[in-house]
C-alpha cells in the first residue's frame, strides 16, 4: 500500500491562519488608503472652495465703481461701498462694473452684490438692476465661517467704515478678517479698482 502525498489537517490550519492574517493586514492598509484619499479629496474641495471665495472677492473689489445703488425700499446707500451697519446687515455691499452682456439685453453693464453671512455661510447675492430691485438667489461661496470683519483701507489705516468724497469715493483697499473651521482666522486684503 503506498501512502499519497498531501498536507496533515494542521498544516492546513496554519496555511489558512497565515492566509487569514495577510488578508486582515491588506484589507486594514486598502481601508486606510481610502479613508486618507476621501480626507485629501476633502482638504482640496476646501482650498479650492477658499480660491473661488477669494477669486470672487478680488473680481468684485478690482472692478468696483463709484456708483451709489439704492437697494429694495428705494433708500440710497450712504456709500458706494458699505459694511454692516447693523446686525443682520449685509457685511458688504458694491456696485461693480463689468458685467458682461453676451444676449444683449436690456441691462446695465454694472451689478450690484452684497455679501452676507447666514449661519455659518457666507453668501453673495447679485441685484438684475442697480436700483430698487431685491437681491438673487444666494450662491454659496463657503460654509464652516464665524466672525466675519470688514476694514476699509484709506491711506494705510483700516477702519469699520470710510467717508467718500469727489475726488476719492472709495477706499483704497478693503481688508476682510474670518475665522474658518479648519483653518482659524485668516486676513485678507483686496485692493479696490475704482479707488484711488
Amino acid at each position: 500500500m503506498t501512502r499519497r502525498a498531501g498536507f496533515t489537517l494542521v498544516e492546513v490550519l496554519v496555511s489558512l491562519m497565515i492566509f487569514a492574517m495577510i488578508a486582515a493586514a491588506g484589507a486594514a492598509v486598502l481601508g486606510v488608503t481610502i479613508d486618507n484619499r476621501f480626507a485629501v479629496k476633502a482638504a482640496s474641495d476646501r482650498v479650492g472652495d477658499l480660491q473661488r471665495m477669494r477669486g470672487l472677492l478680488r473680481a468684485d473689489l478690482g472692478q468696483a465703481t463709484a456708483r451709489r445703488s439704492r437697494g429694495p425700499t428705494g433708500r440710497p446707500t450712504p456709500q458706494p461701498m458699505v459694511g454692516a451697519a447693523a446686525p443682520g446687515d449685509p457685511i458688504l455691499v458694491l456696485t461693480r462694473a463689468g458685467w458682461s452682456n453676451p444676449g444683449e439685453q436690456a441691462r446695465p453693464s454694472l451689478q450690484r452684490v452684497e455679501y452676507r453671512l447666514v449661519e455659518d455661510r457666507l453668501e453673495r447675492r447679485v441685484s438684475t438692476h442697480l436700483d430698487g430691485a431685491r437681491p438673487g438667489p444666494p450662491q454659496v461661496l463657503y460654509r464652516g465661517v464665524r466672525d466675519v470683519t470688514v476694514g476699509f483701507v484709506r491711506d494705510g489705516v483700516a477702519a469699520p467704515a470710510f467717508i467718500s468724497s469727489i475726488d476719492r469715493p472709495l477706499p483704497d483697499a478693503v481688508r476682510i478678517g474670518m475665522t474658518l473651521e479648519g483653518y482659524g482666522r485668516i486676513d485678507q486684503l483686496f485692493l479696490v479698482g475704482g479707488g484711488r
